[in-house]
């Protein structure tokens, strides 16, 4: 039997601040939204999000590091999807959070969607 490591709250709180960070970047969003319907190769996903090969590329290597897309070469093509079909459950509740809160999180002047965004 494998067992987990023990985690104190406060390292658990670093640990999900640290996964959202993979949520939080415009063009990674993009990317697992992308993801949703299933694998696709890298042009696929350029095409679908109108980001730069390269641009996707880096953020695809920021995502698998971070356990959240995983690629399975098939032939001469390379597929990324989803690591874990939860990511879409979680898409799936913040599509329909957001649905009740739009205008108290678009009014938020605490924080910015450019202060979020950030170079992988």
């Amino acid at each position: 039997m494998i067992t987990k490591p023990q985690v104190t709250k406060t390292q658990a709180t670093d640990l999900k601040v640290k996964m959202f960070r993979g949520f939080s970047d415009s063009s990674r969003l993009s990317i697992l939204n992308v993801l949703r319907d299933g694998p696709k190769k890298v042009n696929e996903i350029v095409e679908a999000t109108g980001l730069t090969q390269s641009n996707v590329s880096n953020h695809l290597s920021c995502l698998r590091c971070c356990d959240l897309v995983v690629r399975q070469q098939q032939g001469r093509f390379v597929y990324y999807q989803l690591s874990d079909a939860r990511i879409v459950k979680l898409l799936d509740l913040a599509d329909e959070l957001l649905a009740d809160v739009a205008l108290g999180v678009d009014s938020c002047t605490r924080y910015d969607v450019k202060d979020s965004d950030q170079t992988v």
